[in-house]
């Protein structure tokens, strides 16, 4: 397996081209139509390349001694299942999302947890799917997802190299966009492990990014200046202390515009590498420069 650069939608992705963000919108909407566009806008005026949500069916993917444990939810008290429901995006909010993104001019795509949501999701043409690192291991999804033939990106998160290679594997022929990853949310810095992309990247000769669950940005950003991630996702969350699993390790604003600005300006401040005297130190030298 060998491509070194892929395209997403109209993106060209890899080591010679600009960091493509991805902010994860996941679940973070809480089923609320309105609070998922304004993490649309937000994430475009930020600078992200694109928004990613997560899309399941729950009939398939709700284990059946799960659906009728009830949980607390800031909704009432009600079923797992009828919690899933809850929060799940059907057709009517995935066409506006989609209208909008295409006004704002911002990718979209999802995290389809089924081969079920691959289906629902191919009408709207996505720019790329993204296989969750929970779902590395489902084979058949994985081959739907190839079916499509649209980019397909794979994090790797709670998983084995051996793991991996079967996945990349079936995943042979596609455009493939790789990330490290790890699982926990949020994830504790000396878990993080960014040489692993070194690693990904000498194995599988394909470009590989970074997915990152940590508390701040500057893991992210060194995954990019330190080593060479070609992409860089993170969950995104209007306020942090709203209801939901990945509201901790989600940026808010602030941090949604450092992580863009930071990673943005790595490629000015690393130059081309030729030593010279630049314009605006000449007259500093004339005035300063010992001779002895």
């Amino acid at each position: 397996m060998s491509k070194q650069e892929i395209v997403i939608g109209d993106t060209p992705v890899g080591l010679n081209h600009p960091c493509y963000l991805i902010a994860e919108i996941g679940i973070n909407h809480n089923g609320d139509l309105d609070i998922a566009k304004q993490l649309i806008a937000k994430a475009k005026e930020a600078g992200f390349d694109a928004v990613k949500f997560q899309k399941r069916t729950p009939d398939v993917c709700v284990v059946p001694e799960q659906r009728d444990v009830e949980r607390d939810t800031p909704w009432g008290r009600m079923t797992y299942m009828d919690y899933r429901y809850r929060v799940e995006f059907g057709k009517l909010e995935y066409s506006e999302i989609d209208s909008y993104c295409r006004e704002l001019d911002i990718h979209w795509f999802c995290s389809a947890w089924d081969r079920e949501s691959v289906d629902f999701l191919e009408p709207f043409e996505p720019v790329c799917y993204k296989v969750a690192s929970a779902c590395l291991t489902d084979d058949g999804l994985l081959r739907r997802m190839k079916e499509t033939g649209r980019p397909i990106i794979l994090s790797t998160g709670m998983s084995t190299l051996e793991e991996v290679d079967h996945a990349a594997d079936i995943l042979s022929g596609t455009e493939l966009l790789m990330m490290q990853t790890t699982s926990t949310y949020p994830c504790k810095i000396h878990e993080i492990n960014l040489a692993v992309i070194d690693t990904l990247r000498e194995r599988y000769k394909i470009p590989i990014g970074y997915s990152g669950h940590e508390v701040g940005v500057m893991p992210s950003v060194m995954a990019v200046s330190g080593f060479g991630a070609c992409a860089v996702e993170r969950h995104v969350t209007l306020d942090r202390s709203m209801w939901g699993s990945d509201q901790a390790a989600s940026l808010e604003w602030a941090g949604m515009e450092l992580l863009v600005r930071d990673i943005r300006m790595w490629p000015v401040v690393r130059g081309d590498g030729e030593k010279r005297v630049v314009e605006s130190e000449k007259p500093i030298k004339q005035k300063l420069r010992r001779i002895g």
